[in-house]
Formats: C-alpha cells, structure tokens, sequence
C-alpha cells in the first residue's frame, strides 16, 4: 500500500491512496521467506479510493458480555469489523491490513482460526500483523484486532 501525504499551505492534509477493486495486487517477493500462514507481505492498490481506518476491536459484545475462548473473542472482532465497514458501504474484501494482538501465546492458534474462517476465500488475504502483549484495558480481554479498509471513490 503506497499512501502519500501533502500538507498543503493553508495546513490541510491531503491523503491520497491508490485503489482498483478489480487489480488488488498481492506482495510477496520470492527474494524473502514465504508468509507464515493465511495473510500476504503487502498489498498494491492503485486508483482513487475511500480509506476506512477501524480502531482496535475487541471480543465483547453489545451487551458487555466477552467470550472466555481467543477464537470466540476473535469472532467477536471480526463481526465488529463487518459491522463498522458496512457503515462505510464496504466489505472484508476491502481489508488491505490486519494489525491483531493477543495476551499469550497460547491464544494465536484461535485467533488463527478465527481470522482464516473470517477471511474464506478472500484472495489475495490482508497484509498482516500478529503481536503479544501484555495485556488490554480489562483482563478478561485476550484478543484485539484493527484494520485498515479501501474501495473505489
């Protein structure tokens, strides 16, 4: 993903994102080590584009409760996400990166499972990003995923 900046001289930014719904290019070069599992080492968009940047979401639902299992926690993330592009008239098959955390090792294989169920078929996947962390606001929390999203202007 190539994203350019200009400050303009009145202080306004301009960002400017390349976008074709029908030529999302897959980046991995075969110079470097394959992915490690379901995701691609980066994503070339071209064209203009509406960009949709999601905060952080975590595993718990409209009425407070959170899943004690990763993988049910990340499903919870991920239909968050489905909800918050379908503000934006978009899709999963707009995600262009996934940035995830997780509270321990012991919680990537659900997360994992959660994310390729999520993804399906989607091709070329998301890049993306998985790191452990030491925690998250409340302790029943093990699993956090964002998301960066583009379509067509």
């Amino acid at each position: 993903m190539v994203v350019s900046i200009k400050i303009d001289q009145d202080e306004t930014w301009t960002t400017m994102l390349s976008w074709d719904d029908a030529n999302m290019k897959c980046l991995n070069p075969t110079i470097i080590r394959a992915p490690f599992a379901r995701y691609s080492h980066g994503i070339e968009i071209t064209a203009p584009a509406r960009l949709v940047v999601l905060s952080g979401q975590l595993g718990v639902s409209i009425e407070d409760l959170v899943p004690t299992g990763a993988e049910e926690q990340a499903t919870l993330c991920f239909s968050n996400i489905d909800a918050i592009l379908a503000e934006a008239d978009m899709t999963r098959r707009h995600i262009l990166r996934i940035n995830a955390y997780v509270t321990d090792r012991a919680y990537m294989q659900g997360y994992m499972l959660a994310r390729d169920a999520w993804l399906g078929e989607i091709d070329p996947p998301p890049a993306s990003t998985l790191m452990i962390v030491a925690g998250f606001t409340r302790p029943e929390f093990k699993v956090e995923v964002e998301a960066i999203a583009a379509c067509g202007a």
